[in-house]
């Protein structure tokens, strides 16, 4: 019989309760939880166990109770050009190159300011929270101002400081490049949402001089590194003529390749390419609408994955994809995997949903805080709506994640415990300014293009 004088354990008071009919953690035993809640507080989990134990022990401010629904890590968009959302559409149906110096480079130099990358981003933040996409890694001139726009938001972003050898309206050189990046992460260097990495846009648009500098301040300063490799063919012959070297010897020569290099695309990979992003612990960021739309290639990440590389998953700019909208990459990165290899069983619905998550979160160094639903780490959650009689019966919810749902069955958007998107309503953003933003640049736009 208990001792009449032992106490009930203390009621502990907490911000947040999350209780969904399903959690996929992506913890590392991929346990599906049923039943069960998050409860949080000042941002971080704090414990994850069944709904009727985590109502005993714990009282909160704010409680959701999501019925049936499914509750994931916030989607890490691991490739992004945000403010690139501004040019959605503009030139579509041409390939990479002749794309890129024929249409997006003058109007780059038309229109390039601060406040083009903050609208165009804003614009992106928006896209992306309404999708469940908490975090993004971006890659565009200003980075300042895609820091405005990711605080506005209130969404995580690791930001790239841009280097490129030739001059733009940001910045004269290399030099400049860097020293401008420099100074945007100093100004964000104490904001808990937002991280830095060195950002060489290509190793054909970077000389082997500036790739050295990327090398030594990403080591002085603890960054990583990412950029486009390997994304077309054309590239790769540019190397060979210019370098004697396909891009990724080269890089290895020079020092780029190692546990901090985040390599976007990765489309064109002969075998021994991908033992040595195996054996360097590279990260791999697949594109797959991005890559098909301008038709450069099919990555190999089925033969990536079994070498042991960790392949993150993002969409490109907006400009090039036109979404970005994470679950039809989750979608159609399986399905190509499946296609290329001639192997149903080959990226299964858990693994394109980890591509997604933790290990967009390995890429970009933050798997201690961000990717999994675990005790301790930020509360950066999305839940959705399996119950759309659309989308019934439902066996098995993640593979139903996968291959069944889109972005509109996302309902909630928590980044570090803050909800910042709620069935249609931003927290921080309004849609009247979204308007005005895109009313304004098609504009102008539209004017450069006649």
């Amino acid at each position: 019989m208990a001792n009449s004088n032992q106490l009930s354990p203390a009621v502990i008071d907490v911000d947040l309760i999350i209780e969904a009919r399903w959690i996929a953690s992506m913890a590392q035993d991929f346990v599906l939880l049923e039943h069960h809640a998050v409860v949080v507080k000042a941002g971080l989990i704090v414990a994850l166990l069944p709904s009727a134990e985590a109502h005993q022990r714990y009282r909160a401010a704010e409680q959701f109770s999501l019925g049936e629904q499914l509750l994931i890590p916030g989607l890490i968009n691991a490739h992004t050009h945000a403010a690139m959302s501004l040019m959605r559409g503009m030139a579509d149906d041409v390939p990479l190159m002749p794309w890129l110096e024929q249409h997006i480079w003058p109007a780059e130099q038309a229109l390039l300011s601060a406040q083009f990358v903050q609208d165009g981003s804003l614009l992106a933040c928006a896209e992306m929270l309404s999708g469940g996409i908490s975090c993004f890694n971006d890659m565009y001139f200003y980075p300042q101002a895609t820091a405005n726009a990711a605080t506005q938001a209130g969404m995580r972003a690791n930001l790239g400081l841009l280097v490129l050898d030739f001059p733009s309206a940001y910045a004269n050189d290399a030099d400049d490049y860097l020293q401008k990046g420099f100074d945007a992460h100093d100004v964000w260097r104490n904001n808990a949402l937002i991280s830095s990495s060195i950002a060489p846009h290509a190793p054909y648009t970077v000389s082997d001089a500036s790739l050295g500098k990327v090398v030594t301040y990403a080591e002085q300063l603890g960054l990583g590194v990412h950029s486009h490799i390997h994304e077309t063919q054309d590239e790769i012959a540019r190397s060979e003529a210019q370098y004697g070297l396909r891009p990724i010897a080269r890089l290895a020569k020079l020092g780029v390749l190692g546990p901090n290099l985040l390599a976007a695309h990765a489309v064109h990979l002969l075998d021994y390419e991908m033992d040595m992003l195996a054996a360097y612990a590279c990260h791999v960021v697949h594109c797959p609408s991005s890559n098909l739309k301008l038709a450069s290639g099919i990555a190999p990440v089925a033969a990536l994955l079994a070498k042991g590389v960790n392949v993150a998953l993002g969409t490109d700019g907006a400009a090039s994809n036109n979404r970005l909208d994470m679950f039809s990459e989750m979608r159609l990165a399986a399905l190509l995997a499946k296609g290329a290899t001639g192997d149903a069983s080959v990226l299964p619905a858990q693994q394109a949903l980890a591509m997604a998550t933790i290990n967009g979160a390995k890429a970009l160094g933050l798997d201690d805080k961000i990717g999994s639903i675990e005790v301790g780490k930020c509360a950066d959650l999305t839940a959705i709506r399996l119950d759309d009689v659309l989308l019934a019966p439902c066996y098995e919810p993640i593979s139903h994640l996968v291959y069944c749902c889109g972005r509109e069955q996302v309902s909630h958007t928590w980044v570090a415990g803050e909800l910042r998107y709620c069935n249609g309503v931003y927290a921080n953003i309004e849609p009247n300014e979204l308007k005005d933003i895109v009313k304004t640049w098609q504009a102008k736009i539209r004017q450069i293009q006649h």
